[in-house]
């Protein structure tokens, strides 16, 4: 025997590094594949000592790309930490906090989708590697990366406009929002005379979606076969209707058939989920506690929203939404490469909400702070891009946090995409173990789809090539790859 091993390191076009070995048998088959996290994520030690106030402030440091997120999902944490529930927060703060939010999904998608996930679709995986980025979509097809831009351009704005900066500004704090917005303000995003305005985004995003269901009826050969596996989905849901949402409501999961798994009060989290740990990777593994580590891992994200939501209150991603359910007869859609088009449609439903915040009177009220009797502990649960996110803070009676734990969206995914990588490999390598640029694409794109933010779990100095090693039982190299 003379097992072999292919390494990828790092995995490029997703946020932060990691890197995937996949495991050959003497016979040149696949036999196990892993995603690795290789840099320590330190977070919830160093917080510990800080005052509470400082938590949404220092937690978005995270990430540059998905900041809003945890300064929200730690803000909702702070509030419980001095007496105040989401719905005991004020109107007005509620619905700056969330034209916040769906400002940072809209660009956050628009990223995604234009910058990391449209050059496999648009020239193909096995489109050579200087190919495959923004730049060469811009000269193929200038109007899609332009509105592409564009999109991300009104997302940042509107975060800029609510914390004062596109990145790591500051909106929230204990119990409200520490400024609202004014009629002029709302009106630049409304009247179109200085950028694109709320609009034009959703006529945009609705093209763009055209697109994607064309893109799927001329390739679904491909597309619904690639890394396609059973899984639980996981999200918050509306507490009254079980709609789509991203700011507050219950936990509920849904197994790949449909059956309900899990519908809880979004604090009762702890009472039903645990995290396993494996020596290969610093990221964790979540599961539900009632179902164990090997059936009650969840996918988080657009396609699992979609997925484990009932409807989408807004008229046009509404319309979206029924016809993606239709591809699948309304049962839950376990195709990885959909995700692309579920978040498209959360995308439009952004949009659509932006319009109706920009133009609700509450947005530029004035009551925006509100206290409650302190408490010593506090969880805040927030839909971010990429999934289910969670903050949880415990204080002592100076209000210094003494602990804190954070699982993120891409942690809730990582068993998804081991799964997805692993399946990937099996398939691609099937005929013959050969390490191509091509292979090694689809196996990043197993990954891709899921839009992982390795930042929030990872620092990383110095220059990280694409590394890719095959190496023999003792560790011996006998091939080496990089780019």
């Amino acid at each position: 025997m003379n097992p072999r091993k292919i390494v990828i390191e790092p995995v490029t076009r997703v946020e932060g590094h990691g890197k995937v070995t996949i495991k050959l048998d003497d016979k040149g088959k696949v036999t196990d594949a892993f995603l690795h996290i290789v840099e320590f994520r330190g977070f919830e030690k160093f917080i510990q000592g800080h005052p509470y106030w400082e938590a949404p402030v220092l937690v978005q440091r995270l990430c540059g790309i998905c900041p809003v997120s945890h300064h929200l999902a730690a803000a909702k944490a702070i509030d419980q930490l001095v007496g105040i529930d989401p719905e005991n927060l004020s109107p007005t703060a509620t619905k700056l906090r969330k034209l916040l939010h769906f400002g940072q999904v809209f660009q956050s998608h628009a990223l995604h989708f234009f910058y990391l996930a449209s050059p496999d679709l648009l020239f193909g995986i096995n489109a050579p590697a200087e190919k495959r980025n923004i730049v060469a979509v811009a000269t193929e097809n200038r109007e899609l990366a332009k509105k592409g831009i564009l999109m991300r351009k009104f997302g940042q704005e509107i975060i800029k406009a609510l914390a004062g900066k596109k990145i790591h500004g500051i909106l929230a704090v204990p119990g409200g929002v520490h400024k609202s917005l004014t009629k002029e303000e709302c009106d630049y995003f409304l009247d179109g005379k200085h950028i694109p305005n709320v609009d034009t985004m959703i006529e945009w995003t609705k093209e763009v979606i055209d697109f994607m269901k064309t893109y799927h009826l001329d390739n679904s050969q491909w597309i619904d076969n690639f890394a396609a596996y059973p899984s639980n989905h996981l999200s918050l849901v509306n507490k009254e209707d079980g709609s789509l949402e991203l700011y507050d409501g219950r936990l509920r999961s849904v197994d790949f058939q449909g059956n309900e798994l899990l519908n809880i009060e979004d604090i009762e989290y702890r009472y039903h989920f645990k995290e396993a740990v494996e020596s290969w990777s610093y990221l964790k593994f979540p599961y539900m506690i009632k179902y164990g580590r090997e059936n009650g891992w969840n996918r988080v994200g657009p396609l699992a929203r979609m997925n484990t939501s009932t409807k989408i209150n807004t008229p046009f991603a509404e319309i979206e939404r029924q016809i993606f359910k239709s591809y699948t007869q309304n049962k839950p859609n376990n195709m990885t490469m959909h995700t692309h088009w579920a978040r498209l449609i959360e995308m439009l439903y952004c949009a659509e909400i932006m319009k109706e915040l920009l133009v609700d009177s509450d947005i530029i009220g004035t009551d925006l702070v509100r206290k409650g009797i302190p408490r010593n502990k506090g969880i805040g649960i927030i839909e971010a891009p990429r999934g289910t996110l969670i903050h949880e803070y415990h204080t002592d009676d100076k209000g210094l946090i003494t602990k804190c734990n954070l699982i993120v969206s891409t942690t809730h995914n990582n068993e998804a995409m081991n799964r997805g990588v692993r399946a990937v490999a099996q398939s691609v390598l099937s005929e013959k173990p050969e390490i191509t640029e091509p292979m090694l694409n689809q196996v990043e794109m197993a990954i891709r789809a899921y839009d992982p933010c390795l930042s929030c779990a990872t620092h990383a100095l110095g220059q990280m090539p694409l590394i890719v090693k095959l190496e023999d039982a003792n560790g011996t190299i006998i091939d080496e790859k990089t780019r």
